[in-house]
């Protein structure tokens, strides 16, 4: 097991702080590191995909699980496999796909680990029929406050609190995950380009659940009657006989460099797996992309996107991890990181999704990814995000003058229409705002101090929100 002093942040990187980084390499040497933690204990991480401080523990201990990353057989009768909580999603799909399985539920990056992926219980682009990631995990192990790694089980109070729960009750150091068959590595995908938000949300909800997988990307800097428009893609899984003339034998191979570097765990959009040149700069000390670059470039990939197109044939990672094919955002936007900000609010609460589409437009700021997602029912997990009705995440430069007060009138805007943020990708919300979103909270923290009394498991995200 090695063992250094780091300076760690998430991946908004905003926020440094210092820890002593362990990682082990078997259950014992992380069980070892528990046992021996210090007075500021001890919080797992992963990939650190996590945009803000859910992975980070100023004057205590890290526990970097990615040196746990076995995979098993797959169970082809159970449909199921079972892992090391440090393996990524972009290798699991690489060994999964080729004998036709995909994990039920694939984010939205590859570049985060399965620790993570249940730590932060995310969900996907088809949440309204699948929910978020620890619905379909049917064990785990759990590395506990006294040093004992639990086979924890779905429909007990302990599988409730750590879906979800941000590493608070304990270290995930393995899991069995159940799968979904697919016929190959391809996806058919459509295409359509709305006006404005009224006619994106319509979109959205006229073709129900009959292609699985949606999302939309919102552009944030139009205004007056554009406000809010936006390209909806829509997915379905292919079956054998429709893919590219080229593909042969490879149809169920993923591309290939989908998971090279460890720039990331837990909730968001990947990182560069093709350097290009922005992934060889260092961190700009300013932002190249002010309010005129943001606009021109949103200007520019909405009208280029299709008014209509059906049926596109595209590669399984390609439609799941596009944004893993790019340069790292955070070198666009300088030195003082970005803020990752998501929330979602529930049916019958679209006018609070015009008003803060219409705030952020109206103040300009340069946001170039914006993606919304309609979800479906809420998650058993006593700190899950996912909820009924829609759900925003957008990235904002954390050098933005006034962006905290602004975004903390947006999060009073959320509660008051008994909304939430997105707690895996927080960097700045409020305790108090926190404890209004999240009804579970009371029953989180009362089962933390029965099970982990002297606080073995923390994090700067805990201390920040009283978890």
């Amino acid at each position: 097991m090695s063992v250094d002093t780091v300076s760690l942040t998430g991946w908004g990187r905003t926020a440094p702080t210092t820890a002593v980084r362990f990682r082990p390499r078997t259950y014992e040497e992380a069980a070892a590191v528990v046992r021996g933690r210090g007075p500021r204990g001890v919080i797992a991480r992963g990939l650190a995909r996590s945009p803000g401080d859910a992975a980070q523990n100023a004057g205590g201990s890290v526990l970097d699980l990615t040196g746990l990353a076995r995979i098993g057989a797959v169970d082809p009768v159970a449909g199921a496999v079972r892992c090391d909580a440090g393996v990524s999603l972009a290798r699991l799909l690489r060994v999964l796909l080729p004998q036709g399985w995909l994990p039920p539920v694939v984010p939205g990056t590859g570049r985060l680990t399965v620790g993570g992926a249940i730590a932060s219980d995310l969900p996907g682009l088809d949440h309204r029929r699948s929910g978020s990631f620890a619905r379909h995990v049917s064990a785990l192990e759990l590395l506990t406050a006294d040093g004992e790694v639990r086979t924890v089980l779905p429909g007990t109070a302990l599988f409730d609190a750590t879906a979800g729960g941000l590493g608070l009750t304990g270290a995930v150091l393995g899991a069995t995950l159940r799968l979904r068959r697919v016929g190959s590595a391809l996806m058919s995908v459509s295409t359509e380009r709305a006006g404005d938000l009224d006619e994106l949300l319509a979109r959205f909800t006229a073709g129900g659940d009959r292609m699985p997988y949606a999302s939309a990307w919102i552009d944030l800097t139009a205004r007056g009657r554009s406000a809010g428009r936006g390209i909806l893609t829509r997915g379905e899984h292919a079956p054998p006989p429709v893919r590219p003339a080229h593909a042969g034998r490879a149809r169920f191979l993923p591309r290939a460099g989908a998971d090279r570097g460890r720039s990331g765990a837990g909730a968001g959009r990947g990182p560069s797996s093709a350097p290009g040149l922005l992934g060889a700069l260092p961190p700009l000390p300013g932002t190249l992309l002010g309010p005129g670059p943001a606009a021109l470039y949103n200007e520019v990939r909405y009208r280029a996107a299709a008014r209509a197109r059906a049926g596109e044939p595209r590669a399984l990672t390609a439609f799941f991890h596009g944004p893993d094919a790019f340069p790292e955002p955070h070198l666009l936007y300088g030195r003082g990181g970005l803020v990752r900000y998501r929330f979602t609010v529930g049916h019958g609460q679209e006018e609070t999704l015009h008003r803060v589409v219409r705030r952020i437009a109206a103040r300009r700021g340069p946001a170039v990814r914006a993606v919304l997602h309609r979800f479906g029912a809420a998650d058993p997990g006593l700190l899950s995000f996912a909820a009924p009705g829609w759900s925003l995440a957008l990235d904002l430069p954390a050098a933005l003058p006034g962006l905290d007060r602004f975004l903390d009138g947006v999060d009073e805007e959320v509660a008051a229409a008994g909304g939430r943020v997105c707690l895996a990708a927080d960097s700045r919300t409020r305790p108090e705002t926190v404890a209004a979103m999240y009804p579970g909270l009371a029953e989180f923290r009362e089962l933390r101090a029965r099970l982990d009394p002297a606080g073995a498991f923390r994090s700067d995200l805990s201390r920040r929100l009283g978890l």
